[in-house]
């Protein structure tokens, strides 16, 4: 079943609220500058990568490029679009579609800066964490809730580890954005949440390996990438199709 009217009203308020990207990103504040190693203490794998990225692109500047405006507005409003043509007039569009906007912002961030402003994700995940115990007061069935709150912690864990393993490759915004998703993907189902999460390390791997292989270097292998513009593409599909993919797997 699709819900064209969600879908139009989607499309609109999503892109609405992905307008206000650039006024947002100006405002974020910029993170502490890395302390200077000290001479003679050998440097961890994740401090000497940090040591050889580039400048960080200033948030003021980002901002103000001139296509992060369209590039919000249209991911925020294909994502709402997406969300109520699926999902019809459903109560989880009422966490499902502002994390369209939010996570257009996100990804636009991290794609330029390999960093997702806790003062970002943080709050989102309070308001969604709100959302759950609405529910469960409005509805008074906690099922929802306790659902969403355990995949917080399983997939807040799983990525906890990863970047524990490997620093380098992981930043811990990952693992803050990864129980954000969890919660919302929790929200949804089970089929949702192992179908949005196993999607972004898809997005995020399969076109990675081919790009090195075609190029005969697999020292990309190696480098650092910007993973949550993946683990929010993951989401949306998880989402949007992630149900209905686990039942055609699992029946």
């Amino acid at each position: 079943m699709t819900d064209l009217g969600a879908a139009l009203t989607g499309v609109v308020a999503c892109g609405l609220a992905g307008a206000l990207a650039p006024y947002v990103i100006r405002r974020l504040p910029e993170p502490p500058p890395d302390p200077e190693p000290e001479e003679g203490v050998e440097l961890t794998a994740a401090q000497q990568a940090r040591l050889e990225e580039p400048s960080k692109e200033l948030y003021a500047d980002l901002g103000r490029r001139t296509w992060v405006l369209p590039v919000s507005v249209a991911v925020s409003g294909i994502a709402g679009g997406l969300l109520g043509l699926v999902l019809g007039w459903d109560w989880l569009l009422l966490v499902a579609w502002p994390l369209a906007p939010v996570g257009a912002l996100l990804g636009i961030v991290d794609w330029r800066t390999r960093l997702l402003p806790s003062i970002v994700v943080l709050p989102a995940t309070a308001l969604a964490l709100l959302y759950g115990l609405g529910r469960w007061l409005g509805a008074g069935e906690p099922e929802e809730l306790v659902r969403g709150v355990i995949a917080l912690l399983v997939v807040r864990s799983v990525f906890w580890l990863l970047w524990f393993i490997r620093q380098a490759g992981m930043g811990f915004g990952d693992v803050r954005l990864s129980a954000l998703l969890g919660l919302v993907l929790g929200y949804a189902g089970w089929g949702p949440v192992m179908i949005g999460i196993y999607a972004a390390f898809l997005a995020f791997g399969v076109p990675g390996l081919a790009l090195a292989i075609a190029r005969r270097d697999l020292k990309m292998l190696k480098r650092a990438y910007p993973f949550g513009p993946f683990l929010l593409v993951g989401a949306l599909v998880g989402l949007v199709w992630g149900q209905t993919v686990a039942d055609a797997i699992y029946g």
